[in-house]
């Protein structure tokens, strides 16, 4: 009897793990057929494209009268073009990537505060959720094109191409002025902080626009972590007596760390992607150049794998302190 019981639990069991593989294979197969299309796009459309964008960089174009063009080997020549003898191109890089290094923390903490804030019960929390978010959809498609001209007629009419962080803004451009840092580096003085940590809130004030305008994405995933976490959880602490301060850092921050992650690469790609970005309209003049096609690639490629060796540090950094929810099977 006991026997045919365990035979049956067995039995029972082993139905049960067919069942729940039969079901992963399905959600696999789904997920399969919804990349797809992007798949067949990506081999058909794209890879010819970077496969002749990485062979160009190691050529020479030259156009022929009659019509046509000749490609003429030149190896890395390009590339130490780039490097060596084109110093705008190494000056706007670190300009960039030092307005990366600003920007990127500054959109990651504005995101999550405006998250926790719109993730309390108060009145109208749907309309200033879509207050936030139509930064995003404004700054789509024709609006960003706008104000990218704008800002290539900004650096026409400064008559030195590309800002490299030498030129202050004054007047209307800046929302703290001179005097205001001056100010502002005396009372960090006085506090013993840094000049520096003074100069990262004079940037982040004088950029607020592009911080919201570009926080919305990252707001609306860091609500949607938030309101995943159970409940349950905030009110244990509550009768345990814990402070809101503690029970952020101890149980909303750890919940939220995947998300963390998510944006934290996210706002890195986007921040490196975007038409406003002064590397991008750099390496976008140059290609505009007669004959700089190649060049333009080659730096082109330089710039990829920085992003990508940006992300990588990026992630391990980020994925050393992301806390996964254990779930019971």
């Amino acid at each position: 009897m006991t026997t045919d019981i365990k035979l049956q639990g067995a039995a029972a069991k082993k139905k049960k793990s067919r069942k729940a593989s039969s079901l992963d294979k399905r959600k696999a197969r789904s997920g399969w057929i919804f990349v797809l299309p992007f798949l067949i796009g990506f081999v058909f459309v794209y890879f010819p494209i970077l496969f002749d964008s990485i062979k160009l960089s190691f050529y020479e174009m030259n156009v022929l009268q009659g019509g046509g063009y000749q490609l003429i080997p030149v190896y890395f020549e390009n590339y130490e073009e780039a490097l060596l003898r084109n110093p705008d191109f190494v000056q706007t890089l670190v300009a960039g990537l030092g307005e990366m290094i600003f920007e990127i923390p500054a959109i990651l903490i504005f995101s999550l505060f405006m998250a926790v804030l719109l993730n309390q019960k108060m009145a109208g929390r749907a309309l200033f959720r879509a207050i936030f978010f139509i930064p995003v959809i404004v700054s789509t498609g024709i609006m960003e094109s706008i104000e990218a001209q704008n800002l290539m007629s900004d650096m026409v009419n400064e008559g030195t191409g590309i800002n490299d962080g030498s030129q202050q803004m004054t007047g209307g451009d800046s929302i703290v002025s001179a005097n205001d840092i001056q100010s502002i580096a005396g009372l960090f003085s006085n506090m013993m902080v840094g000049s520096e940590l003074a100069l990262m809130v004079v940037d982040w004030v004088n950029n607020i626009f592009n911080i919201v305008n570009r926080s919305g994405v990252q707001m609306l995933i860091f609500l949607s972590g938030l309101q995943s976490i159970s409940p349950a959880i905030y009110e244990s602490c509550q009768i345990d007596g814990a402070t809101a301060w503690e029970t952020f850092w101890k149980i909303t921050f750890p919940m939220i760390s995947p998300m963390i992650l998510v944006n934290a690469i996210y706002t890195v790609i986007d921040s490196f992607t975007t038409e406003s970005n002064t590397i991008m309209t750099f390496i976008d003049s140059i290609y505009k150049q007669p004959g700089g096609d190649s060049l333009s690639s080659a730096m082109s490629w330089m710039y990829f794998l920085i992003v990508i060796l940006i992300v990588a540090v990026v992630a391990a950094i980020c994925s050393a302190f992301v806390f996964y929810q254990r779930r019971n099977d």
